[in-house]
């Protein structure tokens, strides 16, 4: 692994919380250099630090993905100080719950595709002739619910499909200029993101984190393997042996497959 990566430039997204910060704590002891991006300052320049004593040369820039200027100022940034991107790791996201008829603001909408797509559509326009010159690759962290609607989640997962169609899109263009487009789809992991989330009033609320959860992936085992996808360069990651099943269940039964996913979303959130 470390012969295949070392001196990469690799730039995450919400790279502050989560997926996006452990992916960083693993790939600074990967001797990469590392461009970190958030919303969350803060955050990102403590987690900058930990990095740089990980040996990885690390530089982080306050970044809003829903914001095309400030996503083409991340990518000239990293671009000025390192002269390259290898991979685009774009890990930002929110969610919600709330039932689409229980919905007071239809902002919300607007505000999951804005981060969960249009974030990861800025970043990849920005980037693609620098990830071209490298034969880089684009890492487009989805979810199981980029594959199949979950109820309580009606704007969260019509963004993820949209990540899907548009890395799926974009990887055939891409097909002869030797960049790569990864999607991730990740089940439940222990994350903020599955307790921070869009309310039916437009507000993030907090939910009360009930743990230990069954079934529920570790953040570093997360990250293990999509680092490890990324080494091999994969196209498609699909974290659960359900969420591989689903599509094709679908095409046979796709109301046992509704069922199926809304006794284990009920499931999920009642578990103590």
């Amino acid at each position: 692994m470390k012969n295949t990566i070392k001196d990469k430039v690799v730039l995450i997204t919400g790279a502050s919380e989560g997926i996006g910060r452990e992916l960083s704590y693993q790939f600074a002891s990967q001797q990469v250099k590392l461009v970190l991006a958030s919303r969350n300052l803060e955050a990102l320049e403590h987690l900058t630090q930990e990095c740089l004593q990980k040996g990885a040369e690390t530089i982080s820039v306050k970044t809003d993905v829903s914001s095309s200027e400030d996503c083409k100022r991340m990518i000239d940034l990293a671009i000025g100080k390192f002269g390259k991107i290898d991979i685009l790791i774009q890990c930002a996201g929110i969610s919600m719950s709330a039932p689409f008829e229980s919905v007071q603001d239809l902002g919300i909408f607007e505000k999951l595709m804005s981060v969960n797509y249009l974030g990861i559509v800025y970043s990849s326009y920005y980037a693609l002739s620098h990830l071209k010159k490298t034969k880089g690759l684009i890492v487009n962290i989805s979810s199981l619910q980029g594959k199949t609607g979950f109820p309580g989640s009606t704007g969260y997962s019509a963004s993820k499909f949209a990540v899907q169609g548009f890395s799926d899109s974009l990887r055939i263009e891409l097909k002869d200029t030797g960049v790569d487009v990864l999607v991730v789809s990740p089940g439940p992991i222990a994350t903020q993101m599955n307790f921070r989330k869009f309310d039916a009033n437009g507000t993030i609320s907090k939910e009360k984190q009930q743990t230990p959860k069954k079934n529920i992936m570790s953040v570093s085992t997360c990250a293990r393997l999509i680092l490890d996808a990324i080494v091999r360069r994969d196209r498609e990651l699909v974290m659960t042996f359900g969420g591989k099943l689903i599509p094709w269940v679908k095409l046979v039964a796709p109301r046992f497959v509704d069922r199926l996913v809304a006794n284990a979303v009920e499931k999920f959130y009642a578990e103590v």
